[in-house]
């Protein structure tokens, strides 16, 4: 393939959105880029004291440490900046460039398939219960140590959801042609099973 192929995989935290579009890229591959990971490194650079719209403007990719990034604080500060107009608008146009370079690309996040790459080839929304969603977090959170209880988790991830799908500035939801998936009751290798059938129905 020589044009751009854009696969744009959307859906709330902890829903398996990660996991699918990494593997879905190595199948193909495609480079992948968590965007997640874009509002994460901002949300780090804010804890440290700087202010949110400049930290978008001047990010640099060097600064995707996703080991460094997947913390209890920095995914609720980058909660937080990702409901701001101008940290949006900033980091907008690394994603679509990123989108639409040559030979494709996945890339994941909640808002790929609504506005950043709205004429993208392929587009999914992964999601799954609340429930279901707390216990796959808290159940990693504990493997790294943290100290969480599974209704704080809970709690944490209802608030998450809310404040995702409510914002003004490109809300959490799937787009009007996304292929839903629904990873409640699948395991892994059917959940990524799911996301190349329904890939392969466009790939061509």
């Amino acid at each position: 393939m020589t044009g751009a192929f854009t696969i744009a995989i959307d859906g709330p935290a902890a829903a398996g959105k990660g996991t699918i579009s990494r593997a879905v890229a190595e199948r193909l591959g495609l480079p992948h880029l968590d965007t997640g990971l874009l509002y994460r490194a901002v949300g780090a650079r804010v804890i440290g004291g700087q202010d949110p719209v400049a930290a978008a403007r001047t990010l640099d990719a060097s600064e995707l440490n996703e080991a460094a990034l997947r913390t209890g604080p920095v995914a609720e500060a980058a909660s937080r900046v990702a409901v701001m107009a101008e940290v949006r608008d900033a980091l907008t146009e690394f994603q679509r460039a990123f989108a639409r370079r040559p030979g494709g690309a996945v890339l994941d996040g909640r808002d790929i398939g609504t506005v950043i790459c709205p004429e993208a080839e392929v587009k999914l929304y992964v999601t799954a219960s609340p429930e279901c969603r707390a216990e796959r977090r808290f159940l990693e959170l504990r493997a790294r140590g943290a100290e969480v209880t599974e209704e704080g988790v809970l709690a944490d991830v209802r608030a998450r959801d809310q404040r995702d799908s409510a914002r003004a500035v490109a809300p959490l939801k799937p787009a009007e042609d996304a292929v839903r998936i629904d990873t409640t009751a699948l395991g892994i290798d059917e959940a990524i099973e799911a996301a190349m059938a329904a890939i392969a129905s466009r790939w061509g």
